[in-house]
């Protein structure tokens, strides 16, 4: 019983302190990526605001083409 315990337990003190360093590092990753993601979808926002800005231009120069002189 007490090999099990052994074997069970992790006596490696380098361990936590990898999984420490490890998991800070990913934290990071998901803060970069959440930041990405935030500038892209703002980015996104602009763009469709831009091509929707145009195309409603487009539509009222056709609609005053279409008007009697």
């Amino acid at each position: 019983m007490a090999k099990a315990l052994i074997g069970y337990m992790n006596s490696d003190l380098r361990t936590p302190a990898r999984l420490t360093a490890e998991n800070a590092r990913l934290r990071a990753r998901v803060g970069e990526l959440e930041s990405l993601v935030l500038r892209l979808s703002e980015e996104n926002d602009r763009l469709t605001a831009s091509q929707a800005a145009q195309l409603l231009d487009l539509e009222s120069a056709a609609l005053q083409e279409m008007q009697p002189a």
